[in-house]
């Protein structure tokens, strides 16, 4: 799987932060709400029961019948509802033993008749203190408060019940509206957010793309750019610093690798050289030493001695000549005197040479091109000699020569139907001093390369063995 980018790692975490902040802020908000309402309503009720109990207390002072837990009802009852418009409450009055004695009207057609017994044991346990017991009906929470009224002497008298139902609708309303107000406000920074977050990953990976341009370009074998950045941050620098530093390094290492490879491609072209010439210096010296032996023995047939001893060392000579020729060409730039040439009649002028041999030549029509017409022709000979030696051991050889072109390109091959060259040897081909024949010095397709690709063209080859090998030149064409 691919990894995302290092910008859209960056915008997509800002994003992501921004998104986070605004959940935590909103779950915060409602959070914050809720609270803020449950301490609201337990206020509320913790207000009306002491406002009840204050009102109890005083009906209790103004009581004509004894107060005791059975004359209770008595006393209580016929100020009940009173009671409960003026303080804006309900209430239910039990029985020390749980008992329902008395309800407001304004509560539920059937309140609970009996408190349960775990109730009245919590309320004994803790006398002093009030119990909250809070339900859930219908979604709607409520609190039922229950305490103990006492009589002036300190003791029990009564149970008193509170109810309160939550009303949260304002508090709701208030919510929604600042929910919203929130989100109005999240989209705007949201929007504010992508923004920045573009600006600012843009900012952080706009240097580092520079420096991967930089090193995808970067080449051992040319010139390489340094990079200069203005107002990067401390780590970019250091990395610019790096890369500076290794293009120096490369730039030396360069120099110094041409020159090993051009040390080592003289001690190589010398040993060839050497080992080139000092084959025909054998036979030229057994030669002359027969030849010694011939007049020291004084025979008849001397002159016909020196005649072939003559013929032997000219031959000799002339190979010599031959490859001193050859090295002397290699070494010679290939770029010569360009100008706008007829191709077309250079190569046929060139292939008339060949007139022995079995050759075709295919040209359409006539091409231009700004060229060295010695240098084509030394092309056309070097394809044409290999062509010709790979076809020494064929029984019935054929060459093929073709010219063509298009707008751009002219094209010139040459096909035959030689022993061809293996794949193994394939990228060696265009080597210097390489060479598959018993004979010659492996010069010629390396200069043939040389040439073509000093005048902006290419060269390139395939071969079936024993089937068919095709060498194709290309240059640009011009009218």
């Amino acid at each position: 799987m691919r990894l995302l980018s290092l910008r859209a790692r960056i915008f997509i975490a800002l994003i992501f932060l921004v998104l986070v902040a605004s959940l935590l802020i909103a779950g915060v908000t409602i959070f914050q709400y809720s609270e803020q309402s449950n301490a609201y309503h337990e206020q509320r009720l913790e207000r009306k029961e002491i406002q009840l109990k204050k009102r109890i207390g005083y009906l209790l002072e103004d009581a004509v019948l004894e107060v005791t837990p059975h004359n209770a009802a008595a006393i209580f009852e016929p100020h009940m509802q009173q009671t409960a418009d003026v303080l804006n409450i309900n209430f239910r009055i039990y029985s020390l033993s749980g008992v329902l004695m008395s309800t407001t009207q304004l509560m539920e057609s059937s309140p609970v008749k009996e408190l349960p017994k775990s109730l009245l044991d919590q309320l004994e346990s803790t006398p002093s203190e009030r119990l909250i017991d809070v339900s859930t009906t219908d979604g709607i929470r409520m609190r039922s408060s229950y305490f103990y009224v006492f009589d002036p002497n300190g003791s029990p008298l009564a149970i008193l019940n509170v109810p309160y139902f939550d009303d949260d609708s304002l508090s709701s309303l208030e919510l929604n509206a600042f929910l919203l107000r929130l989100i109005q406000v999240y989209v705007i920074m949201l929007i504010i957010a992508i923004i920045l977050a573009y600006i600012v990953s843009s900012y952080i990976t706009q240097s580092l793309e520079t420096i991967s341009i930089k090193l995808n370009q970067t080449k051992l074998a040319k010139s390489n750019a340094k990079i200069e950045l203005t107002k990067a941050s401390k780590e970019i620098s250091a990395l610019v610093e790096a890369y500076n530093h290794m293009v120096d390094e490369l730039e030396q290492s360069a120099i110094e690798l041409a020159k090993s490879q051009r040390e080592a491609a003289w001690r190589e072209m010398a040993k060839q050289v050497a080992h080139e010439i000092k084959n025909p210096l054998t036979p030229m010296r057994l030669s002359i030493q027969h030849f010694e032996q011939q007049v020291a023995k004084g025979t008849s047939e001397w002159k016909t001695e020196v005649h072939e001893f003559s013929q032997t060392l000219i031959q000799q000579i002339d190979i010599m000549s031959a490859i001193a020729s050859a090295f002397s060409q290699f070494a010679a730039m290939p770029m010569g005197q360009s100008a706008r040439i007829n191709v077309t009649e250079t190569v046929k002028r060139a292939l008339e040479l060949y007139k022995d041999v079995p050759i075709t030549l295919e040209a359409d029509e006539t091409y231009y091109a700004q060229l060295d017409s010695t240098q084509l022709v030394r092309i056309v000979n070097n394809l044409m000699s290999n062509a010709i030696d790979a076809c020494a051991e064929v029984s019935e050889p054929h060459i093929c020569a073709r010219l063509f072109g298009d707008k751009k390109w002219i094209y010139f091959s040459v096909e035959d139907n030689g022993r061809g060259i293996t794949q193994a040897l394939h990228e060696r081909i265009f080597e210097p001093t390489f060479t598959t024949k018993t004979s010659g010095m492996g010069l010629g397709l390396s200069m043939v390369k040389s040439i073509v690709e000093t005048y902006g063209g290419t060269v390139q080859f395939e071969s079936k063995p024993d089937i068919a090998t095709r060498f194709e030149v290309r240059f640009p064409r011009v009218d």
